[in-house]
């Protein structure tokens, strides 16, 4: 299951107790979109630990400006609140995978 975050008090929540990738998207943005299917089924298979979560860049703009989210989509994997990794664009399932380790 993918979480969307709706406040930036759920977001700070999450990202300090868990292992978490999140994706800073846009409805609007096509790339988006096509990486949307793909994180609903890393999700599923990923039994790690790792919580996947989403950030509406319109709608959580001040999150999005915390992290320098200047392209979309972007994703950050943060580990008990720090940023780990950080990826710019679309990548295929094998290895979003990888990167989330």
């Amino acid at each position: 299951m993918v979480i969307k975050i709706t406040s930036v008090e759920q977001f700070d929540e999450l990202i300090n107790k868990n292992k978490v990738l999140v994706d800073f998207y846009a409805d609007w943005c096509p790339p988006c979109r096509m990486i949307a299917p793909i994180l609903e089924d890393v999700a599923k298979e990923v039994n790690n630990g790792v919580v996947i979560a989403k950030v509406d860049v319109d709608a959580h703009g001040s999150i999005a400006g915390r992290y320098n989210i200047f392209s979309i989509p972007t994703m950050i994997l943060f580990e008990k609140g720090k940023e780990v990794r950080k990826q710019v664009g679309i990548l295929p399932k094998d290895r979003l995978i990888a990167f989330i380790g």
